[in-house]
């Protein structure tokens, strides 16, 4: 294996927003930003796989990323090249000769799952979910605190436009990599593309992501490596009982100075516990998503 091998990739980013005129409640002309979302078929040595709607700015690594994550290839080097025609709205990649192994076999059955719009997951993708269990790793809440505040300098696009969702791949309190999305899933895939080009490794890691925590993320994190899950948002039930099965310690709700822990609570050290608030609110009114089809949040 050459750890120092990378395909041959396009540079085909699109800029992020596109600017709009619209009129507000006063009857008057604005001009604000909108976000992209682009159509991009993947294509592995012309056999379509998937069209994927999205924001466009790291195509490439969106591609590599979701054969990373659903487990079509297995390994970089067997990717020669990865090409992106927005004229045709059309990702290429091509493999030295070996492809997709067992092809048919991967793609013939699949799971529609509750991304943004609708994701895909493929029979492999499961089968290959329980190869390692991921290591048990500390994380302190000093911690949880510290990146939750370095994470709200980075979400730019939202603050402009609005429309999409952000995940980060984080070492401590400090982001390493940051993207933006229409879909969370696309994000996330899009930075698991960086961690396969680039060799990094997901052990020491935490994922961030602005969007619930369903099964789906939990997948994703999983084949990344990673063993702590954070998000804004809330969790549903499956997502939660795979986060416990995988060794994922998932941590939710988190904003500010306030988080909940639903698995792996073992994993936190708690060494910055804020003043106790009182909410006027009990506890038993949190609820947790029992269907994925269901919008993710906690209920209230």
């Amino acid at each position: 294996m050459d750890e120092n091998y990378k395909p041959t990739m396009s540079r085909a980013g699109r800029a992020p927003t596109e600017s709009v005129v619209v009129m507000d409640e006063f009857m008057g002309e604005r001009q604000v930003n909108v976000a992209g979302e682009f159509p991009l078929t993947l294509k592995v040595d012309d056999r379509e796989i998937v069209t994927l709607m999205t924001l466009g700015t790291h195509p490439e690594e969106l591609a590599l990323g979701y054969l990373r994550n659903q487990r079509l290839i297995e390994n970089i080097e067997d990717i020669r090249s990865i090409e992106v025609n927005w004229e045709i709205e059309r990702v290429d990649v091509t493999t030295h000769s070996r492809g997709i192994i067992d092809w048919e076999e991967k793609l013939s059955r699949k799971t529609v799952t509750t991304g943004c719009g609708q994701g895909t997951i493929f029979s492999c993708t499961l089968d290959k979910l329980y190869d390692a269990r991921l290591p048990g790793v500390q994380i302190r809440q000093s911690t949880i605190y510290g990146l939750l505040r370095n994470i709200a300098t980075h979400n730019e696009l939202y603050k402009k436009a609005g429309a999409v969702h952000g995940c980060a791949l984080c070492l401590g309190n400090q982001v390493l990599n940051f993207v933006e999305d229409v879909g969370r899933h696309n994000a996330a895939d899009a930075i698991s593309g960086r961690m396969w080009l680039e060799r990094i490794h997901g052990e020491d890691k935490i994922f961030y992501t602005t969007g619930r925590l369903t099964s789906e993320i939990v997948m994703k994190t999983a084949h990344m490596g990673i063993p702590v899950l954070l998000s804004r948002s809330g969790v549903t039930q499956m997502g939660m009982e795979l986060a416990d099965d995988l060794g994922v310690t998932m941590i939710a709700r988190a904003k500010g100075k306030h988080f909940l822990v639903y698995t792996g609570a073992d994993n936190v050290i708690f060494d910055d516990i804020p003043e106790r608030k009182s909410t006027g609110r009990p506890v038993d009114q949190i609820n947790i998503v029992t269907s994925e089809n269901e919008p993710g949040e906690l209920a209230r």
